[in-house]
């Protein structure tokens, strides 16, 4: 097993950071790993915000489901898919352009957690641990003044970073479902009741699927974050 292959299989979740600052230098080289990413047609359809203001961090704990060590992290990233950007580039060279849709922002959204995931093997490669904050999607409206997001940026996904303390180097990595669950052959496969069911008791969850279901799928904070994105894509499509 090579190095990188070693590390991505190392690679964890992290919640719990020392109290001990990145240095300039490591941060640099996190984010530009970040722009070495696959882009779309080289276009790089998104913005990175560098979260720097402490009252920012701790508002967006507040925001993301309130998880306090968002404020404790010592480097935050948010990663936007952003179409305003080339939109107003259009605008700029005066040309009759139509408003960017929700294709447009999905795929600006791709280009933002591609780079996101670069930043995060990068960041493991320098002994730094991250974890990723999908609640940023949550509280749409609040989050979009916060961080003063115009009309066709959505922020696609936080990313938190800092030393892991030895308790979280130690701790096992979550074991992943087993690849003939995931891999299918030349078309999708919709597998079985029993299959499904059987695919969660062999990764030995400690949850049952209806827990699981009841805190993740029908929770408050998925069901607000649907309700952000839902109301945030009726700024999108051609007008």
């Amino acid at each position: 097993m090579n190095e990188v292959i070693r590390q991505l299989h190392e690679r964890k979740s992290v919640r719990i950071f020392e109290d001990r600052a990145v240095p300039d230098d490591v941060k640099n080289e996190v984010i530009e790993a970040a722009f070495e990413a696959p882009t779309a047609g080289n276009m790089m359809f998104y913005t990175i915000i560098d979260v720097t203001d402490q009252q920012v961090k701790d508002q967006l704990a507040v925001l993301c489901d309130h998880q306090p060590f968002i404020a404790k992290a010592q480097l935050v990233l948010v990663f936007l898919a952003d179409y305003q950007r080339w939109y107003n580039t259009y605008r700029a060279a005066e040309l009759d352009v139509r408003k960017p849709g929700v294709g447009d922002l999905m795929l600006a959204c791709a280009d933002a957690v591609i780079a996101a995931q670069n930043s995060v093997v990068a960041a493991h490669s320098l002994g730094l641990g991250s974890c990723y904050i999908g609640d940023i999607l949550e509280n749409c409206e609040q989050v979009r003044a916060l961080l003063s997001l115009p009309e066709f940026v959505m922020p696609a996904v936080m990313v938190v970073y800092g030393y892991p303390t030895r308790q979280q180097l130690d701790r096992p990595k979550p074991v992943r479902f087993g690849r003939n669950h995931i891999v299918h052959e030349n078309a999708y496969r919709t597998m079985e009741p029993q299959e499904l069911l059987g695919m969660i008791s062999e990764r030995g969850d400690k949850e049952t699927v209806e827990q699981l279901c009841k805190r993740k799928y029908m929770s408050d904070f998925s069901l607000e974050m649907n309700r952000s994105v839902t109301e945030y894509l009726k700024n999108f499509g051609e007008r």
